[in-house]
């Protein structure tokens, strides 16, 4: 029967199942062969079942979940529990406010900023949704925040910290008006109190953190700051408590973070521009992932092999100089005469003194030889460039072009690093007569915290052989040294910024509410945001 069936099958079938038999013989006798006897059972094989499991286990990563990370938990508690009774913090605070939203109302004003601003799908209205100062837009608050957030940023001219690692602490205005108006909208008792509370921690915060730690040195981008800062503080406006605000936190850190190669030569660029919006926006969303139930990572920072330190810190911790109070708010620099990188603000203003001084002999830029530009480390890292640069972004953040133009012409603006402002052949031959060194004094004083100066000095010698007087700045008219003599420049410079979008009654109305400073505290967060939106 057997051998019926098999003469049945097909001609390939009958040849596989040969060679199946002459395979299962071959292997048969390979295994007698004493080539092949099994070898000697080792110590680690000869364990018995429970040791193997043990050692198996040893090379386990433990489930337990630790305490949250000691800085996640200083951030929340700062957040939660500091009070802030300094008085030079809330009016520099209100300073901030007023300088920030004027800066993003100047930077409307530019093509490419206001092309990326607006909902994702075009005409979307969001019922009490964020509205946004300049226009009339009603967003979600996470779109809010982008669009509030990159507005802000677009012209390099609000308020700076210097310190090992660098940034712009009103770049967290976008998160928090953003959620503050509208939560207002929707009800909330919030005020500008409020904001210009979480603006101070969230200063704080970024301030902070950026004293004795540099994340450029590892490539990272500040804007990682804002992300965290404004986590913090946006988690306790939607109502997060301690531990929901230390999970929010915590996602903030797990992030891949933003590469600094775009405020970088050779792929400097706009998105150095709406950085910080995009942190905000960030931000904003994790808060709300977290008030959905999102649980958070609490060893996020110091996770052996898988957080932040060990992935993208080189395994350092961070340091701290200081507790979490109202410091960083107290110190802020403001930029008030020059939308320069402000590592450049002191040799723009030596730049605008020489100016004057070629004018008064009779002579100009033409005139010149060679500049010696004596600077701090951090100017020589970021903003020294040479040859020829592509874009808006590349120029404001080379000293060598932010000197070389005031120089000819005596000024030096937004608009002086447009395409059509860079076309001027002089600028890059003035450009090219420039050098930079270092200077280890200014070096040293730039962190230390009594004195935070960012000095630049000038040296220019003539084609006659002429050497003027050096000029040189420590301290730049928005420093804190400085505050008195800045302050109406600084009043002076929002009105410029407002001018081109508001009728002069509306303008006397948003002058006469932002220097009522109590009357301004009492405000609600979204009556304060209707005074700049477009009808």
């Amino acid at each position: 029967m057997l051998s019926s069936a098999r003469r049945s099958l097909p001609q390939t079938l009958r040849s596989r199942a040969s060679l199946s038999r002459v395979q299962s013989a071959a292997i048969s006798s390979i295994s007698r062969s004493p080539l092949l006897a099994r070898p000697a059972r080792s110590a680690a094989s000869a364990l018995k079942p429970a040791s193997l499991a043990r050692t198996m286990s040893s090379h386990a990563e433990s489930a337990v979940r630790p305490e949250p990370d000691k800085v996640l938990q200083d951030i929340a508690d700062y957040v939660h529990n500091y009070k802030i009774e300094s008085p030079l913090a809330w009016e520099t605070a209100r300073l901030c406010l007023i300088d920030t939203i004027g800066c993003g109302l100047e930077a409307l004003r530019f093509p490419a900023c206001s092309n990326l601003l607006g909902p994702v799908v075009e005409g979307t209205v969001v019922p009490n949704g964020t509205r946004v100062p300049g226009t009339n837009y009603q967003l979600d608050p996470i779109r809010g925040a982008f669009n509030i957030g990159t507005a802000i940023r677009w012209l390099d001219f609000n308020d700076c910290f210097l310190a090992a690692e660098w940034g712009h602490p009103s770049d967290n205005l976008g998160a928090i008006l953003a959620v503050a108006d509208h939560l207002a909208r929707k009800g909330q008792p919030l005020t500008v109190h409020d904001v210009l509370e979480s603006m101070i921690k969230a200063h704080e915060i970024q301030g902070g953190l950026a004293l004795l730690n540099s994340f450029n040195r590892v490539g990272l981008d500040h804007v990682v700051l804002v992300k965290v800062a404004s986590t913090a503080v946006v988690s306790k406006l939607i109502g997060l408590d301690r531990a929901q605000t230390i999970d929010a936190i915590s996602h903030a850190w797990a992030d891949g973070q933003s590469l600094r190669t775009y405020r970088h030569a050779p792929n400097t660029g706009s998105r150095k521009s709406w950085a910080a919006g995009d942190a905000c926006s960030r931000a904003v969303h994790l808060a709300y992932l977290v008030k959905r139930g999102e649980k958070g990572m609490p060893s996020v920072l110091t996770a052996k092999t898988w957080g932040f330190y060990d992935v993208l810190f080189k395994g350092k911790q961070f340091e701290f100089q200081m507790p979490f109070g109202s410091y960083i708010m107290e110190n802020v620099l403001f930029k008030i005469s020059y939308p320069a990188e402000f590592h450049a603000q002191t040799a723009v203003e030596a730049a605008h003194i020489i100016h004057d001084k070629l004018k008064a002999m009779g002579k100009s830029s033409d005139d010149i030889k060679s500049i010696r530009i004596r600077t701090q480390e951090a100017a020589m890292r970021i903003i020294n460039k040479k040859g020829p640069l592509d874009n808006f972004a590349d120029r404001d953040h080379d000293i060598n072009y932010m000197v070389a133009y005031p120089l000819i012409f005596g000024e030096l603006t937004s608009q002086s690093y447009t395409d059509e402002a860079a076309k001027d052949p002089r600028i890059d031959e003035l450009r090219a007569k420039i050098t930079c060194v270092e200077d280890q004094r200014f070096s040293r004083e730039y962190h230390e915290p009594d004195k935070r100066s960012i000095s630049n000095a000038l040296l220019v010698e003539l084609n006659d052989g002429t050497v003027l007087d050096e000029v040189e700045i420590e301290y730049p008219v928005g420093h804190k040294r400085r505050r008195a003599e800045g302050t109406p420049l600084l009043m002076k410079k929002f009105e410029n910024h407002i001018k081109p979008h508001f009728s002069a009654a509306r303008q006397q109305q948003i002058l006469k509410t932002v220097n009522d400073a109590e009357g301004l505290n009492k405000l609600s967060a979204h009556q304060f945001t209707d005074l700049f939106v477009q009808s």
